[in-house]
């Protein structure tokens, strides 16, 4: 089942926010993934859907609120989305997918947005199923500090 993160939840989400990090060559830091999750609960500056099957959180997506100039309108950005690896396969994505999309619609948003490597075998398979389509009119840049 789906719901909203709650505090009592974070033992449990930062394990899976780790392994979500880790998945994407970083290193393991349960404190750290802890303390930002924390922030973010405590501050209300994301939304974070979890799926709970038999007691055990299973996985999460996070979602950060944007805004569309050109739509005038927010938007959001699917930014995490993350399954244990024994639990895949199952809907247990789409069901979290299904979540934020759901979450779109009640607040008036333009869309979700999200990007992934292009080496996620998985999420780039997953994305089109659940409706995403691969913007291939845009560039996309990031900029580091």
């Amino acid at each position: 089942m789906v719901r909203k993160v709650t505090s009592d939840d974070l033992p449990a989400l930062s394990e899976l926010f780790d392994a979500y990090r880790v998945f994407y060559e970083k290193d393991s830091d349960v404190t750290a993934a802890a303390s930002f999750l924390n922030e973010r609960i405590n501050k209300g500056d994301s939304v974070i859907f979890v799926f709970e099957e038999n007691g055990e959180l299973t996985g999460f997506t996070q979602l950060y609120p944007l805004f569309s100039s050109t739509r005038m309108k927010p938007l959001w950005l699917l930014n995490d989305l993350y399954v244990k690896p024994k639990h895949r396969g199952k809907g247990h994505s789409i069901a979290l997918i299904d979540a934020a999309k759901k979450l779109a619609i009640d607040t008036g948003a333009a869309g979700l947005m999200l990007e992934t490597a292009k080496s996620n075998d998985v999420g780039n398979q997953l994305y089109p199923k659940t409706g995403f389509v691969c913007d291939q009119d845009h560039n996309y840049y990031s900029w580091d500090v």
